[in-house]
């Protein structure tokens, strides 16, 4: 019995295309990588395993975080798991930085977490010049989550110098940890002084697009994700019960219940919006078609084809620095040994003054010597006269 053809509809089929990359992406699933940077004690585990409803990783302890002083290392943890939603799968990566910001010297504290984004686009650069691609391991970061403490000021030092490397590199959303912990008019203030220090400092962060063919609820959703950041956020997982009865994720306090998911009490749906349900393809692509794009074509401007990336003290800056700093070692060895010199010349005129004063000391005390016994004879003939 002959096959039964499908129904043929109007056209030719070109309108069923996003049907057909339907199934496809929904037999692949997604793969995600979200970077949280921030102090410790800022709700950055908190809020990952709140914004994908699950434990990803334990609460942390840091009553003893003050303590790892001697060590001064941002250190980066590597978590992954994979969640489903009505049988779409999406494998997730989240990495964390601990250490980041907690030392009393912070000077450097970036470079692990700088370096870590540059390894993840140098790793997948130097699989793409590889034969057989088919394997590829891909840890490249979509979006970063920078926690900025609600202290009601501006951003520290410390934040901008960080956040300008950073939103060079990976999609930069910061956010405003714990805020619950500022009343409404001084976190409107605050967010504004944080745009404002971001606009002066030249900070790029990931920014919604609104596209003139998106339609007027698209357009107005990224207006207002726009307009909220930074995003401010409340951390927990714990269910709380409200005045009325409900019983929500939220943090309880003595005057009512800070609730996570309502957007009068803090941005949160509005980030997990972003992440996941609107923009998460965005986040990607991004990733891959800019700053993949702009790591790669730096690369091959100094760098030939399968050749090596260079380590850091083959690096032409360190180069540079070291040469300087052996040209300055050198310039202070040869004083000192100049200085040496001079010291050892007049230690030795020194010296030979002093041997010559000796020398006439000696000379002197024979001479009296002398005198004396000519003294003594004469006073010795004297007498047997």
């Amino acid at each position: 019995m002959a096959a039964v053809a499908p129904p043929m509809s109007d056209g030719i089929g070109i309108a069923n295309l996003p049907n057909q990359r339907h199934k496809i992406v929904a037999k692949r699933g997604a793969h995600f990588t979200v970077m949280v940077v921030g102090e410790s004690g800022l709700g950055k585990t908190t809020l990952v395993n709140t914004l994908f409803s699950t434990e990803l990783s334990p609460a942390k302890n840091y009553n003893r975080r003050h303590h790892k002083q001697l060590d001064k290392l941002t250190e980066v943890e590597i978590i992954k798991a994979e969640l489903e939603e009505k049988q779409f799968k999406t494998k997730l990566t989240v990495i964390d930085t601990p250490g980041f910001g907690d030392y009393v010297n912070n000077r450097d504290s970036w470079a692990p977490i700088v370096d870590f984004i540059d390894d993840q686009h140098e790793a997948y650069m130097r699989q793409e010049q590889q034969p057989q691609r088919q394997d590829k391991i891909d840890l490249r970061v979509h979006a970063c989550l920078y926690f900025i403490r609600p202290t009601g000021h501006t951003l520290k030092p410390l934040d901008i110098e960080i956040m300008k490397r950073l939103g060079t590199r990976v999609n930069l959303i910061p956010v405003i940890a714990k805020a619950d912990t500022l009343t409404q008019n001084d976190l409107a203030l605050f967010k504004q002084r944080i745009r404002d220090a971001i606009k002066s400092q030249g900070i790029r962060i990931y920014e919604p697009l609104i596209e003139p063919d998106d339609d007027a609820a698209a357009s107005e959703h990224a207006r207002i994700l726009l307009e909220a950041m930074p995003f401010s956020i409340i951390g927990s997982t714990e269910d709380v019960t409200t005045a009325d009865g409900r019983v929500v994720k939220g943090r309880e306090y003595l005057w009512g219940v800070a609730e996570v998911e309502n957007e009068n009490h803090c941005d949160f749906r509005k980030l997990r919006s972003l992440l996941i349900r609107t923009h998460m393809l965005d986040l990607i692509s991004t990733t891959e078609e800019l700053h993949y794009e702009n790591y790669r074509h730096a690369q091959m401007e100094v760098r030939k084809p399968g050749e090596q990336k260079p380590r850091k003290f083959e690096n032409p800056k360190f180069k540079e620095e070291e040469e300087a700093l052996r040209k300055r070692f050198t310039e202070q060895v040869k004083a000192e040994e100049a200085r040496f010199r001079q010291w050892e010349q007049h230690l030795i005129q020194e010296r030979d003054r002093l041997n010559k004063d000796l020398e006439l000391a000696h000379s002197t005390i024979k001479a009296l010597e002398a005198e004396l016994d000519n003294l003594g004879n004469g006073y010795r003939s004297t007498n047997r006269r």
